[in-house]
């Protein structure tokens, strides 16, 4: 009995990715490569191989160790604002959306551990996403993109009295999770520059962020602290977004700017920071949040608003600009 003879016992279609045979007292090992192969296939290919060397001569123990490429970690974007109410969750939502028609392989941690909105975003409440391996398996959607959320993970309505270094544990269990072939994970931030935010910084340095604020002054200046967070951890802005830019009335069709207009331009033309486009304040994009459908699966006028600036997005992750290089 040697590790040739027992290989050869092996189909060639599994012999072929012997990695490794050791034989030591009647007990042999072997190191097989099952990368590509789904869980249930693993288990097969395992079960036989220990069938077909448990029946030679000597042997007395099987081990089967199987070894798969890892997968690459995803890049990580980060969405993030200065205050609550400004539609970082929808922005974050509907990015995701508009760059998975894109052929992008996208998933979306919901890093709001006390208000989290992206299982209703996304139509999955109510799902529990599984453990493997003491890490989270995130829970898909019917849009084809990956979802975690502490929404997934508490009952509904039930409150969180949890102090900040917990809400950045919290989050650092959902970005560290099972992803998968996800190839860009969005992260919707709480708003504001506390525990959740550095400890994403410290753990998982995003790639870039994307701002968003509404145009008046008190949550531009709130954006601004945001913003220099982000420039203090070396992260570069991808750019700003201005939402809730422009009502147009259903009725006559005149333009009203209840929040004002041009103010995150203005703030991007100031700051050097890119300015990635408005996104106008539409009953549309409301309803169909509320409802589990993100506009940007449409391809309405108002959708056409996320369109494009997950087109500059995903421009900007192909020549992605070094942080102070605005």
């Amino acid at each position: 009995m040697d590790e040739q003879s027992l290989k050869a016992r092996l189909p060639d279609s599994i012999a072929e990715r012997v990695r490794n045979i050791v034989v030591k007292e009647g007990r042999v090992t072997l190191v097989l490569d099952a990368s590509g192969f789904e869980p249930d296939r693993r288990s097969g290919i395992e079960s036989a191989v220990k069938e077909i060397i448990g029946e030679a001569d000597g042997v007395t123990e099987v081990r089967v160790a199987m070894m798969a490429d890892k997968p690459a970690a995803p890049t990580i974007i980060a969405v993030g604002s200065g205050k609550g109410g400004v539609g970082k969750s929808t922005l974050t939502a509907n990015l995701a959306v508009a760059l998975k028609r894109m052929g992008k392989k996208v998933g979306v941690v919901d890093a709001d551990v006390y208000g989290p909105s992206q299982p209703t975003i996304f139509d999955n409440k109510g799902a529990k996403p599984e453990a493997r391996d003491e890490k989270l398996v995130p829970v898909p959607s019917r849009h084809g993109i990956s979802v975690l959320s502490m929404g997934h993970l508490v009952e509904p309505g039930q409150a969180l009295a949890w102090r900040g270094p917990m809400a950045g544990n919290a989050m650092a269990q959902l970005v560290d999770a099972h992803w998968g072939d996800v190839e860009l994970l969005l992260i919707d931030l709480p708003p504001g520059t506390g525990d959740v935010q550095l400890t994403m910084l410290s753990k998982f340095k995003p790639a870039g962020a994307v701002i968003v604020s509404t145009p008046q002054d008190l949550a531009l200046i709130d954006a601004q602290r945001a913003a220099n967070l982000f420039d203090s951890g070396k992260v570069p802005i991808i750019g700003l977004v201005e939402n809730m830019s422009g009502y147009a009335c259903p009725s006559c069709g005149e333009v009203s700017n209840p929040f004002g207009t041009g103010g995150v331009e203005a703030a991007s033309d100031a700051t050097d920071i890119p300015f990635l486009g408005r996104i106008p304040l539409a009953i549309d994009i409301r309803t169909s949040s509320d409802a589990g459908e993100p506009l940007a699966g449409s391809d309405s006028p108002d959708a056409e608003a996320f369109h494009a600036i997950a087109g500059k997005l995903a421009a900007w992750l192909d020549n992605p600009v070094p942080a102070g290089a605005n």
